[in-house]
């Protein structure tokens, strides 16, 4: 088997990125590091903080203040932000407004990029994101880039949030991914788009299964080197 065999997923939110990476993780032991979740952390941190976004001195100093470090339970990755575990509220609505342009700001980029890079050079590793395949690894061995219905996309993060959110509507949801996708699309920084030999992986009409089965068909050839 190769060593450090590197597995990029990139694509729109709520495509069920994570989902495939974390399955891909436990089937072939790999470790899965969630990029979205280190954005999500930032944010998390600046909102709490009351980070002027405009400001960059206030950044780089919110930046030296901020650790991050992933824990793995059952297959299941954990985030702590300054050793609290944030991972239920990194995924609320109020961080998920936020994180784009968040996300979008330079610095920020530059500090989380070297933390994933830094993962990627003793581990076999998935790592989902916006940018995994183009900038953080191009040399990754595989990539997708995964898409969905934008409805189906919204139907699917809707019935994630309803239970910790039962006052979240449907047309909310649908109205933050279809933000989301401008803002990650259109930054000047690091746009989310397809590197040139991705794979395409629409999972509109596709089962968990099936996708897991998908990926693993082209990731394979490498594990046999």
């Amino acid at each position: 088997m190769s060593n450090n065999i590197v597995v990029a997923i990139d694509g729109y939110s709520s495509c069920g990125k994570s989902t495939l990476a974390k399955a891909l993780a436990k089937k072939l032991h790999f470790i899965y590091v969630d990029s979205g979740a280190m954005y999500r952390a930032v944010t998390l941190y600046f909102i709490r903080n009351n980070v002027d976004l405009q400001n960059n001195e206030q950044i780089a100093t919110a930046l030296k203040n901020i650790h991050l470090n992933f824990h793995s339970r059952d297959y299941q990755t954990h985030i702590t932000l300054n050793d609290e575990d944030v991972s239920d509220e990194i995924r609320q609505m109020h961080v998920a407004d936020k994180v784009s342009p968040v996300s979008a700001i330079h610095d920020v980029r530059v500090a989380m990029v070297k933390q994933q890079q830094r993962l990627g050079k003793s581990k076999n590793i998935v790592m989902d994101g916006r940018d995994i395949g183009t900038v953080v690894f191009p040399h990754a061995q595989v990539k997708f880039f995964m898409t969905a219905d934008p409805k189906v996309r919204a139907e699917r993060r809707y019935n994630e949030l309803l239970p910790t959110n039962p006052n979240i509507t449907l047309e909310e949801v649908f109205d933050n991914l279809a933000h989301r996708d401008y803002q990650d699309t259109t930054r000047k920084e690091s746009p989310l788009t397809r590197a040139e030999d991705a794979i395409i992986l629409d999972n509109t009409d596709l089962s968990q299964e099936e996708q897991l089965l998908f990926a693993l068909s082209h990731i394979e050839p490498f594990m046999a080197e």
